[in-house]
């Protein structure tokens, strides 16, 4: 028998490389696309132990899943700094008048 690949492997790689690239923007982008992964690779892995003979890049998945992980942990961990940068500079409003002189000092 043919073995076949797990369909969302690929689909998960490409997400945990997008979590990695937006991983500086607030954390949120990247918790986002690794918690997607994470969830997609989780029903492969479903998928995986109701018929392990039909697959062949388990090993794959378990490496994504692993980056998938660090992602979020990174995500989250990017996104607590973002909410304390945010408390130090004097809580949302500090930081909306830090962000409005910034712009009339460039108009």
């Amino acid at each position: 028998m043919e073995q076949k690949k797990l369909p969302n492997v690929t689909i998960g790689i490409v997400l945990v490389i997008f979590s990695f690239l937006c991983c500086c923007i607030g954390g949120l982008p990247a918790l986002l696309f690794s918690g997607i992964a994470f969830f997609l690779l989780r029903k492969d892995e479903k998928a995986y132990a109701e018929n392990p003979d039909l697959y062949s890049n388990f090993s794959t998945l378990k490496t994504v899943k692993i980056l998938a992980i660090v992602g979020m942990v990174v995500g989250i961990l990017y996104f607590a700094y973002t909410l304390w940068s945010i408390d130090q500079m004097g809580g949302w409003d500090g930081y909306m008048e830090k962000v409005q002189d910034a712009m009339e000092q460039y108009q």
